[in-house]
């Protein structure tokens, strides 16, 4: 596994004015952590995250099950060692009101839950305030939180803030709060 995987903390960046999804995960020092660069006229969504910018060490591929599912469920693999680590599965109907996702583990056990901060505040946003009121995550493992996803307001670039901080116990996987980052920042980039 890659050593990138046990910060605790990243800023995703993604350029709002470019061809294809360029996406950036920086350490709190400001060091470039993970690069993903979204393929183009793809079917069916097949992300992969690199360790550099020049895509030499490939870090996670999220591969998307089907072409169109409302409910899509994404298959996370750590490109290294190739095993599954989980899936991020996007619960469709719910979706439509407030984002939200179940993250199973590789046995396809649901054990947690990432969501957006309060139905008020997504309504408002998809209502009347969009792209103007930033989108918050929380993702928990059980009553546990164990990652925030805090989207910054900025008019030039997407960025969010990734703070796994609060799961000391270290019973999340990273790579799963990466991957559940990067899909975040790749359906928001569809919805502008």
């Amino acid at each position: 596994m890659n050593p990138v995987f046990s910060s605790d903390r990243f800023v995703l960046k993604r350029q709002v004015f470019a061809l294809t999804g360029k996406l950036r995960f920086y350490l709190p020092t400001g060091d470039l952590a993970l690069f993903c660069e979204q393929r183009m006229f793809k079917l069916r969504e097949d992300i992969r995250v690199y360790a550099d910018e020049g895509k030499t060490r490939e870090a996670l591929a999220i591969k998307a099950r089907q072409v169109i599912d409302f409910s899509a469920s994404y298959d996370v693999f750590d490109a290294e060692g190739g095993e599954k680590v989980g899936t991020l599965r996007r619960k469709g109907l719910k979706s439509i009101l407030r984002d939200e996702w179940e993250v199973l583990n590789a046995q396809e056990q649901v054990i947690g839950l990432l969501f957006e901060d309060s139905m008020a505040l997504a309504l408002l946003r998809r209502v009347a305030l969009g792209n103007w009121l930033p989108q918050n995550y929380d993702l928990t493992l059980g009553e546990m939180k164990v990652a925030d996803f805090k989207q910054r307001f900025n008019l030039f670039r997407y960025e969010m803030e990734v703070d796994f901080s609060m799961d000391t116990p270290r019973q999340f996987d990273r790579r799963l709060g990466i991957a559940a980052a990067t899909l975040l920042a790749v359906i928001e980039g569809r919805q502008e």
